[in-house]
């Protein structure tokens, strides 16, 4: 086998991980609105949420993990990953309990959910590694398990009618039992971690880059949420599947890059931005060309008289799927704050809405178009000053940290 049919089995292989992944996460609510009632539904959906925030630990540990593993080899990630997943667990604790009180949680089921949580954030050290050696089918094998085991048990558990406690309960057993199979996946027989040691401002940094790019993305949606008529922030829901899925196609991108963009590797840095530009591009061009097929099959019908919004919902998502890539590559070469323009543009997005926006679907939409740009921009200055670093002058010392 070549090593280009090489990279391309193994891109399928994240892909297909990735859209099992999503089908399993849209299936829960989906099957829940059949066999729960109205409130437990609604627990349900406030779980889910809370936990995909809690989550984020998870994704900055896998990337810490994979960024150190790529530069420094086998080394030890077992203290770091064990203090990401107690701290975690302590904030789950602390937090859990005041979302009872003011959310009108149960009290199980909320606990449930916190367990599957912390199942799924130590889960991310076997990912890391395994991305982190670029054994990409490994790896894809470990994100089908981990969904599998995320979902899965809620599903079936939901599917047989074991109501909303009964199938958090499964659901929290297969997220905890999917991490031997994991460790199994990233193990290497004969492999002694002889590098140096993952420190845990790494996987500190990692998490606050992922959160980051959670709040800016999901900024407008909110502030839609807060301007909006309850029709038209309904609409503009609509309108962000569309930029979700022009934000998350070309995600298999940055997963086979990273080990690359973590070795210095330019023309790596160069090709996922391309590929994530050119997939960005031909999915504003189809949703310019069929903007109300679009919006119906993201919404139905009723929605497809807004098909002319559809090229800038499918621009805001282009435009963060690059940004993501290059904020990637400076957390994997050991910049200090690389979130810090995202941080900024959703503070800055926020106050424009409320002092300047137009209180309209267009207005909300195309300011969510700004604030991707400007965030853009000003993380390109930042790589950029940085390629030039590289070349005149020595790394600072810091970025002999992995930071993701």
């Amino acid at each position: 086998m070549t090593k280009t049919s090489g990279i391309g089995a193994a891109g399928l292989a994240v892909t297909a991980a990735g859209v099992l992944a999503n089908l399993l996460a849209y299936v829960v609510p989906v099957v829940g609105a059949r066999q729960l009632s109205a409130a437990d539904l609604s627990a349900l959906a406030t779980l889910l949420a809370m936990t995909a925030i809690a989550g984020v630990a998870s994704t900055g540990l896998q990337i810490a993990v994979a960024v150190h593993r790529a530069r420094h080899g086998a080394s030890s990630v077992a203290r770091s990953a064990l203090l990401t997943v107690l701290v975690t667990a302590g904030a789950l604790a602390a937090a859990l309990p005041i979302a009872v009180l003011l959310l009108h949680l149960p009290v199980f089921a909320t606990v449930l959910a916190g367990v599957s949580t912390v199942g799924v954030v130590a889960a991310g050290r076997w990912l890391g590694e395994m991305q982190g050696d670029q054994r990409f089918v490994p790896l894809a094998i470990g994100l089908a398990v981990l969904a599998g085991g995320r979902y899965g048990g809620v599903v079936a558990g939901l599917a047989f009618g074991a109501g909303l406690t009964g199938a958090l309960l499964l659901g929290a057993a297969t997220a905890v039992l999917v991490l031997p199979v994991l460790h199994l996946l990233a193990r290497r027989p004969g492999v002694a971690a002889a590098g140096e040691p993952l420190a845990a401002r790494a996987v500190l940094t990692a998490g606050g880059a992922t959160l980051a790019m959670l709040v800016v993305s999901y900024a407008d949606l909110i502030l839609a949420r807060r301007f909006l008529p309850f029709d038209a922030s309904g609409a503009y829901a609509v309108g962000t599947v569309l930029t979700k899925g022009a934000l998350w196609a070309p995600q298999v991108v940055t997963i086979l890059a990273l080990p690359r963009l973590a070795q210095a590797d330019r023309r790596a840095l160069r090709v996922s931005v391309g590929l994530v530009a050119a997939c960005g591009v031909v999915l504003v061009a189809g949703a310019a060309v069929a903007g109300g097929l679009a919006f119906r099959l993201a919404g139905g019908p009723d929605y497809a008289s807004l098909g002319r919004y559809a090229p800038v919902f499918a621009a805001t998502g282009a435009v963060y799927g690059v940004l993501f890539v290059l904020v990637n590559a400076q957390v994997a070469a050991g910049a200090r704050w690389p979130a810090a323009p995202l941080w900024v543009a959703a503070a800055g997005f926020a106050l424009v809405a409320w002092l300047v926006l137009p209180q309209t679907l267009a207005g909300i939409a195309y300011g969510a178009l700004g604030t991707s740009v400007v965030a853009l921009a000003a993380t390109s200055v930042l790589v950029g000053m940085r390629l030039r670093t590289s070349v005149t002058g020595p790394r600072p010392e810091h970025a002999t940290l992995s930071i993701d």
